[in-house]
């Protein structure tokens, strides 16, 4: 019964905003204390999961309800418990933060969970456990400290409680991976794009989404990423965005059938000056361009954002024409961009610079223009605090490995 109430919510919740309900209800928070071990779920992208437990006799703050759980703080969201599962704090026990550390703001650090994960009262793997955090988490964490035996240990916050999350079953999030594709040709169709980089064989691309599919990967909406950045929304451990520059027909030909096929959700970057009024014939030796009819096609799974309107080219030195532009010009087209996108999406919101370049006049007139992200092609991955007009992004190349390609979008430290 739980679980359908709590799936309801997701209606109540707009597809993923994660303001949390607690601020919603108007009730005072008040600890009360779990009469056994008690799954708790939380909204985690767009989706509510089961995300951990929390043991017997552990105290917690809850927010009451008119339904058959409490909620709680989790992360930078809304945690949900089972009614049945608490009662009034039993004798004098009481939360104990000589420090104040409840009261200090979230770090611009998350801890990821690859299995379930120990969560301890104390920050020594011999004090009481509080509960678990499930596999496949991000969790902000408030501060790092070092035991007798130089072990590090994450401070973390859930329900107004204090706990602790060894580094030994943890690792701190080194960021979010960005992938970024252009152009998708069968290999006996490319006779023209051989070898540019940002040309990729159906075949890679087919392999690399299975790859992301078989190890359990989540594919975020430029939306979910900005939540992300500004440490608003709870997200997958296992997350990646996917994003499509240019808006050339070989997306909706070969990447959109793939990408549909296992659910997942990509951002196209449209050059809106070059979209078609009419569906080309198909050319494997020229770039076409998406139409009116094919764009709205594929919306099912793609978002469209902005690639510019005109400042797609470059200039007599090959250098991207945006770099030259005054601030008005390159403002101008920034806003006629969104313009001309919102007949297929309302939100325009998102930016990527053409050809990866951009300079500080950019930067200031995407702001202006009123998008909230702008991504480049400086190679590595995005993290809570990132400059949101100077994202980094990754390609992942036709003679890329599958385990190339593991290691740059793991959660390993960019070199």
């Amino acid at each position: 019964m739980l679980i359908r109430v709590i799936f309801s919510l997701l209606i109540l919740l707009s597809g993923g905003a994660s303001a949390s309900l607690l601020s919603q209800q108007g009730q005072p928070a008040r600890y009360m204390q779990t009469t056994e071990d008690a799954t708790i779920w939380a909204q985690v992208g767009n989706n509510v999961v089961t995300v951990g437990n929390v043991h017997a006799g552990q105290i917690l703050a809850v927010v009451p309800t008119a339904a058959d759980y409490y909620e709680f703080s989790f992360g930078f969201g809304t945690g949900f418990i089972d009614k049945g599962h608490l009662e009034p704090v039993q004798g004098n026990q009481r939360v104990e933060d000589s420090l104040g550390d409840l009261n200090k703001p979230l770090s611009n650090q998350n801890l990821i969970t690859w299995r379930d994960t120990p969560v301890y009262n104390a920050p020594n793997a011999g004090s009481a456990p509080f509960g678990v955090l499930a596999d496949n988490l991000r969790y902000p964490v408030m501060a790092k400290l070092k035991d007798r035996l130089n072990q590090t240990w994450f401070q973390i916050r859930i329900g107004n409680r204090l706990a602790w999350v060894s580094s030994l079953d943890a690792q701190l999030d080194n960021g979010i991976p960005i992938l970024t594709y252009h152009h998708i040709l069968r290999d006996e169709e490319n006779t023209r794009f051989r070898h540019t980089s940002t040309t990729t064989s159906v075949r890679a691309f087919s392999n690399q989404m299975t790859w992301l599919r078989d190890q359990g990967y989540t594919t975020l909406t430029m939306y979910q990423l900005e939540g992300y950045i500004r440490n608003k929304m709870n997200l997958p451990a296992r997350s990646v965005v996917i994003t499509f520059d240019d808006g050339l027909k070989s997306v909706d030909r070969y990447a959109y059938p793939v990408l549909k096929e296992y659910g997942f959700k990509a951002t196209a970057f449209i050059i809106s000056s070059r979209i078609k009024r009419h569906p080309q014939k198909w050319d494997p030796k020229s770039l076409q361009f998406m139409s009116i009819s094919e764009l709205r096609q594929i919306q099912d799974v793609f978002d469209i954002q902005s690639h510019t309107h005109f400042l797609h080219r470059v200039d007599g030195y090959r250098r991207p024409i945006l770099l030259s532009r005054s601030y008005h010009n390159i403002l101008f087209d920034f806003e006629r961009s969104r313009r001309a996108l919102t007949q297929f999406n309302p939100h325009v919101l998102y930016l990527s610079y053409p050809f990866g370049g951009y300079n500080a006049t950019a930067v200031q007139a995407a702001n202006d223009a009123g998008f909230h992200l702008a991504v480049t092609t400086v190679k590595g991955k995005v993290k809570p605090g990132d400059n949101p007009f100077l994202l980094k992004r990754l390609y992942i190349l036709r003679t890329d490995s599958l385990e190339t390609m593991s290691r740059l979008i793991s959660n390993q430290p960019q070199g």
